[in-house]
């Protein structure tokens, strides 16, 4: 396996950890905001927007990496 073909399968898996850190964040965002954070929450709420925003962006681009040619 050369080391272009490993490019896709390592940016799926960064997508992956990605998207398993995002679901942490929002729990713990959850957590805090129920302990009267309300200002944290939000903050935390805030940057998980960006990387939502980015999600399709890097779907799209995973599926046209990984289609063979």
């Amino acid at each position: 396996m050369s080391n272009a073909d490993l490019l896709p399968s390592l940016l799926f898996k960064i997508n992956q950890n990605q998207l398993v850190l995002e679901a942490a964040i929002m729990e713990l965002a959850l957590w805090v905001e129920q302990r009267g954070s309300a200002d944290v929450a939000g903050n935390v709420r805030g940057a998980l927007h960006t990387i939502s925003k980015n999600e399709d962006f890097i779907n799209m681009t995973l599926a046209v990496l990984m289609t063979p040619e």
